[in-house]
């Protein structure tokens, strides 16, 4: 009987059903039981059967897409606001001249900027081809980043099991077991953090990291011609390019399948799988905008992700109620790719924390994807449950519940659900600012909200907000200053006007009852924040 029953639940996990005298089938195409004497079968009397309808969608289509429209409203009418700016001015200078670009920020060339990937190439192109302005691309980009990551989790987790209801429960697993305080961040999938960054490269990245996995997982089981393989390998390599610290995680993700799920080890099967690697590094290598693999060593980023590594508790720490269901798996299969990817992601991030290159903490959140995914392939196997499943039911449901708090607020108005976490204040627009000074022109500013989004309108600044590894640190740090000294109470007006024409500034934005230099000319004031905007004299 224990032999019996661990027969079972290796089979369950891998998504197969043991069959009479130990045969194996596949879950999804498991023969059906016979019928009983009176033409009924299991699922109902034939009467009952003739009144349900022809066709029904399956649960994941109608959760799913109505998930898709939800983050997609409301991120749709989401101010412009944190990284949004960055990447619209990239996808302006694509616009504005695809094969030279300016820096996304500066007035300077944007030779080898990593912000000019192929995700940003297509939306400038196109930009270029309708006539709408960066921002806009960047805008209509989050309903279809959104389709692939839906589509990416559903697909991922039917490779995992055939249960109808998995992909149902991964959604909401990886989606809203994150912590028990919201965390916003690029490529950081929770519902809070989606609402602000479904427009970003970022999370294109990690639906397209999802689509990877199935189609690896498919060529393993199955195997394929050599372009399918080769397919997959230049899919990776835009993937690296896109997004290289996600890329990271996918390729991890792709190994732990290929060692789980291929059975054989021939030289055939070892030649189509390097054709893939080799393709990958082709694809990334040719990419003409800037060079991906120098961005190993680079440190540019590092201390702004040292804050991932801050609170580990609050902003993951709902997502170990997986760890139970992980734990399972492995022991039913000692291959298991999650449990592979969980360990080799604990290992990566362990390094950036080591190691001081905290950029490498961006892969948390692909490490709480095998325990997400775990819990929802648990919860939704063949009955009979066991115990570990009714505890992990519960929990679940207790975890969610922190969850929601924590949450719901991205999307839940706080007067409709008092007990949310609201969502933090909207940003101003800055539309008033960008109807009156042209793209392409340098506006000086030494307020971060501003910095952040006059850059989607196409306008310059001084000082890069964000670090761009294309920007060497000296000048960046030397930009910096000048912004500081520029602002600083008691600089003459002069130095004032000599730095302003060593950047090539025309505008100056200055927030309320800040004493103006000499010779600007007030051009309007905004009626929300009081801010005013200048137009300096020319030499």
């Amino acid at each position: 009987m224990t032999r019996a029953r661990g027969q079972d639940m290796a089979s369950e996990v891998r998504g197969t059903v043991v069959g009479p005298r130990g045969a194996v089938h596949d879950a999804a195409t498991a023969p059906r039981p016979p019928r009983e004497a009176g033409g009924a079968s299991r699922r109902g009397p034939a009467w009952r059967r003739s009144w349900r309808p022809a066709w029904r969608p399956a649960p994941y289509a109608v959760v799913g897409g109505g998930f898709w429209l939800l983050v997609a409203v409301v991120a749709w009418h989401t101010p412009i606001m944190s990284d949004f700016g960055q990447h619209a001015s990239a996808v302006q200078r694509i616009r504005d001249s695809p094969l030279h670009p300016a820096n996304p920020l500066l007035n300077e060339p944007g030779t080898g900027s990593p912000y000019y990937s192929p995700y940003v190439v297509a939306l400038g192109l196109l930009a270029r081809l309708t006539g709408a302005a960066g921002w806009q691309m960047v805008r209509w980009a989050g309903p279809l980043n959104l389709a692939v990551l839906v589509a990416g989790v559903g697909v991922y987790a039917r490779t995992l099991s055939a249960r109808r209801l998995a992909p149902v429960y991964a959604l909401a697993a990886f989606t809203l077991l994150w912590g028990v305080r919201s965390k916003e961040w690029s490529g950081f999938c929770g519902l809070w953090s989606l609402t602000r960054g479904a427009s970003y490269p970022s999370t294109f990245a990690v639906g397209l990291t999802f689509l990877l996995w199935a189609w690896t997982d498919r060529l393993a089981r199955r195997g394929g011609p050599p372009a399918q393989y080769a397919g997959l390998g230049a899919a990776a390599g835009v993937l690296l390019l896109v997004h290289p610290i996600t890329a990271l995680g996918a390729a991890v993700g792709i190994a732990a399948t290929v060692l789980g799920r291929q059975p054989g080890r021939s030289r055939a099967v070892l030649l189509r799988w390097g054709l893939a690697c080799a393709t990958g590094v082709a694809v990334a290598a040719v990419w003409p905008y800037f060079d991906v693999f120098s961005l190993a060593g680079d440190t540019t980023v590092d201390h702004v992700h040292r804050r991932l590594y801050a609170h580990p508790w609050q902003w993951y720490g709902l997502a170990l109620v997986g760890a139970p269901a992980l734990a399972r798996r492995l022991r039913a299969h000692a291959r298991d790719p999650l449990a592979r990817m969980f360990a080799a992601y604990c290992l990566i991030a362990g390094y950036g924390w080591l190691s001081g290159h905290y950029t490498y903490g961006r892969v948390l959140g692909l490490l709480l994807v095998p325990l997400q995914f775990a819990l929802a392939v648990e919860l939704a196997s063949a009955p009979p449950w066991t115990r570990l499943r009714r505890a992990l039911a519960g929990l679940s449901a207790v975890a969610l519940a922190f969850a929601l708090v924590a949450q719901a607020g991205a999307v839940v108005p706080q007067r409709l659900l008092p007990a949310v976490t609201p969502h933090p204040a909207r940003w101003p627009d800055y539309r008033w600012v960008a109807d009156r000074v042209p793209p392409g022109a340098v506006v000086l500013t030494g307020a971060s909200v501003p910095q952040h989004v006059l850059p989607a309108y196409g306008l310059f600044l001084v000082a890069p907000t964000w670090p761009d590894p294309s920007t060497p640190a000296a000048d960046r740090a030397r930009r910096w200053s000048d912004l500081t000294t520029y602002f600083t109470r008691g600089t003459p007006d002069t130095t004032r006007t000599a730095l302003a024409h060593h950047y090539g500034a025309t505008w100056l934005l200055l927030p309320p009852a800040t004493r103006a230099p000499t010779g600007t000319v007030l051009i309007t004031t905004s009626p929300t924040t009081g801010e005013r905007l200048f137009r300096l004299p020319s030499r």
